[in-house]
């Protein structure tokens, strides 16, 4: 019981299900939270809203002296302290004065209690950092690094909203540059070199156009344990082709096997930077799937080395979405956990005369050949100094890196392994200002967790000498790094990036828009986790990028609902049909199979009563040859009531538009089977469906030679329709967000999150079979 009412409260404080079940799990960080949230909500005297919950949080999970909790407790609830960036400078307060009693006036001094920053002065700091750097940004437009800009304006208002400089910033920099251009948006791709005696494990082709052809029928287990053959077991990393040894590299897989026992060791390591897709999903099934099938486990990890594009509704999303797809990591891990060790790895890496500190703009290390650092060889005492003093935050955004001494495969010359970054952590606060990257994180986090098997998507192929040469020159385990294909889809875009443009254009809601190929739009519009993970079977586990069709998707999608998916009718055109000699005083209640082809599956009672709607579609005046629906002379049955009706009359209004119908009755037995039978509602609900088609026009919207104007130009106007008066049966009467059902004759729906009780909002899924007009 007192575990329910915990999780209520974790909930009540904005944490979702998954995350308050994991807190619960932790039972100081709980124990700390569950006495954070009763004390606000006595302070309080009502509920807490989410802005204080997360505060409150953060601070359950950071504080470090218990003794402080009620305090800090206090000016939360009270208001005193309402952002991320007072809690960090109230928790470092904390720690470095640990004698009672904290001087009020110097605790709230330090931070920042009582000083308002109004809209004015953010407008002021941002325009003074856009003059300073006005003629570069001109010149690179949206190629600049407008960290800068946010950290000087940061710099000037340290008690300033983070977002709400960095609103600011876009809104400036666009009223000086206007939209952003194609020009803008390109990037240039990045060509991998061939290496030395690589094998025909890879195929020759990178790209295949026809979906179709790439269709398996083995289970997702099944080809994994295939693919299983080809990679090599725990401990015999060395046994990889192109794999890197040292004199260290036999012990170091000894020890490695003493901590892991032999087990396979996977991981999925997303930036909570944007929502996951499509492609995330084949990602999300061979890690925790090749863990699975070899009795291993999965870490998820989230690489959160760039606080500026993260946000905490992208861990919780990327944890549900795992979540969501049936998997349960072994642990959640951050890159941020190991802040601590991958410093001091760079400093082993300065002393080893791997790395130095070096002045190179960001603009200078651009393109295929950029010029050598003037600095690399630079003495290791004098890149030991510099690099503290980076970390001391002496250095401007972008005056100072820490670069790797190595070349990759793809010609990039001295990855950069360290940058100065003036935004607070979603984590760790304040108390970092250098951030590590991706080539220099990412290996360091797989050898700490013992990854035996880092897999990752081709595009990565161009780090792997790095990611071995790390490893290798620090003296620490170094997995191997296995690439497969991409998993892409025609007819969408995937990219956080155009996503954001789509979003800030208008052509969709948001991230879990249902014409979206996110993994929340996707759950939106009623995909079944299922389906998405059998279809993540069917592409299978292979070195080429698999363009897939998304009719193919969908199909996966109706094997799913066929089975699952309860029958209801709905009417989308309603016509009003008045039957003049209905066998009853009242409705009568007629038994419907929730799934016809199963009735051991149960039945529904739905009314049926004089009055009913069809159709509009379902009855024609004149109708063409062939036309087996309701017209004169031609009657119809209505589905599960074992009657058929016959038209008697049309009622016209002035306009010469048919209002309604009133037909005479009889049963099905009594007389000539009829050609059709149609479904129908009486007594229905008034709800709202939306009916959603492919976002864009062409098959490759992202093409300049299929799409010269650039995707955001082929947007299909009839995306979305919305139906606003529709009628359902009231046997979904009392339907939850995301519940299914197949309403006959029509196609699958879900109830959208949009609901609100007495007003359903469902969204089509999928079509009753795939519409043969689509290509």
């Amino acid at each position: 019981m007192a575990a329910l009412d915990s999780l209520s409260l974790f909930t009540g404080l904005g944490l979702s299900e998954q995350k308050a079940r994991e807190t619960l799990k932790n039972t100081v960080l709980s124990a700390q939270l569950r006495e954070a949230a009763t004390q606000a909500q006595q302070t309080l005297g009502s509920s807490i809203d989410k802005a204080t919950g997360t505060l409150l949080y953060g601070l359950a999970s950071r504080l470090r002296d218990p003794r402080r909790l009620s305090f800090l407790v206090s000016y939360i609830a009270s208001r005193k302290i309402h952002t991320e960036t007072q809690l960090s400078a109230a928790l470092e307060y904390v720690q470095s004065h640990p004698l009672d009693p904290i001087n009020t006036e110097d605790f709230e001094q330090e931070c920042g209690v009582g000083v308002v920053v109004t809209p004015e002065q953010i407008e002021e700091a941002v325009e003074a950092a856009i003059n300073r750097h006005r003629a570069k940004l001109l010149v690179e437009r949206y190629h600049f690094n407008m960290g800068l800009l946010m950290g000087e304006a940061r710099a000037a208002l340290r008690w300033a909203d983070g977002k709400m400089i960095k609103h600011e910033v876009d809104m400036q920099v666009l009223h000086l540059l206007g939209p952003k251009t194609e020009t803008d948006l390109e990037k240039k791709p990045k060509v991998a070199k061939a290496r030395p005696g690589e094998t025909d494990r890879r195929t020759a082709k990178d790209v295949v156009e026809n979906g179709e052809a790439v269709v398996q029928t083995l289970s997702l287990m099944e080809q994994l344990r295939g693919e299983a053959l080809k990679f090599h077991k725990p401990g015999e990393n060395y046994k990889t082709p192109g794999y890197v040894t040292t004199p260290h590299t036999m012990d170091l897989l000894k020890q490695h096997l003493e901590i892991t026992g032999g087990q396979v060791r996977t991981r999925f390591p997303p930036e909570p930077n944007g929502i996951l897709h499509i492609g995330h999903a084949k990602a999300i099934n061979f890690n925790f799937g090749y863990a699975k099938a070899n009795n291993g486990i999965c870490f998820l990890r989230f690489d959160d080395t760039n606080p500026e594009k993260e946000e905490a509704k992208f861990f919780t999303a990327i944890y549900d979405m795992v979540a969501w797809l049936g998997y349960t990591p072994y642990k959640v891990t951050y890159a941020s956990d190991y802040f601590d060790q991958l410093y001091a790895w760079a400093v082993e890496l300065i002393c080893r005369g791997q790395a130095y500190v070096c002045h190179q703009r960001g603009e200078e290390l651009k393109g295929h050949n950029p010029l050598p650092s003037p600095w690399r060889d630079r003495p290791t005492e004098e890149s030991l100094l510099l690099f503290e003093a980076m970390r001391k935050g002496k250095f401007a955004e972008g005056e100072a890196t820490l670069r790797m001494k190595l070349v990759m495969e793809d010609g990039k010359m001295d990855p950069v392994a360290y940058r100065v970054k003036y935004t607070p952590h979603h984590r760790t606060g304040d108390t970092w200002c250098i951030y590590p990257t991706y080539d220099y994180t990412h290996c360091l986090c797989d050898s700490i967790e013992h990854i035996t098997h880092s897999l990752c998507t081709k595009e990565f192929q161009a780090r792997r000498s790095s990611y071995f040469w790390l490893c290798n020159a620090l003296d620490v385990y170094c997995p191997v790094q296995w690439e497969y294909g991409r998993l892409n889809l025609h007819y969408a875009v995937v990219s956080k990036r155009k996503i954001l443009q789509l979003v800030a254009a208008g052509a969709v809601r948001d991230w879990d828009d249902p014409r979206l190929f996110t993994l929340t739009a996707l759950r939106r519009r009623g995909f079944p986790p299922e389906a998405i993970n059998n279809f993540c079977a069917r592409v299978g586990v292979t070195v080429a990028q698999t363009t897939m069709e998304p009719h193919l998707l969908e199909a996966c999608v109706r094997d799913v609902l066929n089975d699952t998916a309860p029958r209801a009718m709905a009417v989308l055109e309603p016509l009003q049909v008045v039957i003049t000699n209905f066998p009853a005083a009242k409705a009568l209640d007629i038994q419907v199979p929730n799934f016809p082809a199963d009735e051991t599956k149960g039945f529904h009672q739905v009314p049926f009563g004089s009055n009913v709607f069809i159709e509009r579609t379902d009855f024609k005046e004149e109708p063409e040859p062939g036309y087996k629906r309701l017209a004169w002379g031609q009657p119809v049955g209505l589905r599960h009531t074992g009657y058929v009706i016959e038209l008697q009359h049309v009622v016209k209004g002035p306009s010469g538009c048919v209002e309604s119908l009133k037909v005479t009755c009889r049963h099905a037995d009594a007389g000539e089977k009829p050609k059709a039978f149609i479904h129908w509602v009486s007594q229905p609900l008034t709800c709202e469906i939306r009916l959603y088609e492919r976002l864009f026009q062409h098959k490759n919207p992202e093409d300049p030679a299929e799409v010269p104007g650039g995707f955001l130009s082929d947007l299909n106007p009839a995306s979305l329709q919305v139906v606003e008066a529709a009628l359902v049966d009231c046997s979904v009467a009392l339907a939850k967000p995301f519940d299914k059902f197949q309403f006959e004759r029509l196609g699958y729906f879900s109830v959208d999150p949009d609901s609100n009780q007495g007003q359903l909002v469902f969204n089509r899924t999928v079509t009753l079979k795939e519409d043969p007009g689509k290509v």
